[in-house]
């Protein structure tokens, strides 16, 4: 179980994290960006499993909802990047679906 000190730790890796996120977003760096997200998706998981419960104090309290509100501006950036690169990709997956099936031949595949 992980005490609040070591839980704040790992939500400023993660608010350090997402920052890199959306520089890589920003630079349309696709690779980086999954490899950081995969990291990120570690230290949540490490959260969501070996969190303990109890009482935090109000300066811990306001420490995690200002990472926590990093966290989601910086998520909120990196899909501002990301949705028009997956429209482009999903329109062209589509058109070539759609392409491949018109020029196939009649009864082809059946």
């Amino acid at each position: 179980m992980l005490p609040m000190p070591a839980q704040l730790e790992i939500y400023e890796q993660m608010c350090a994290l997402s920052t890199r996120m959306v520089e890589a977003a920003r630079a349309s760096d696709w690779e980086q960006l999954i490899d950081l997200e995969r990291s990120v998706a570690g230290l949540r998981n490490t959260l969501v499993y070996e969190s303990e419960g109890g009482t935090i104090d109000a300066f811990e309290a306001e420490k995690k909802r200002a990472l926590i509100q990093q966290i989601l501006r910086d998520d909120a950036e990196v899909r501002r990047h990301t949705e028009p690169w997956m429209e482009q990709v999903r329109s062209f997956l589509t058109g070539n679906v759609s392409n491949w099936q018109a020029g196939r031949p009649l009864g082809a595949g059946h």
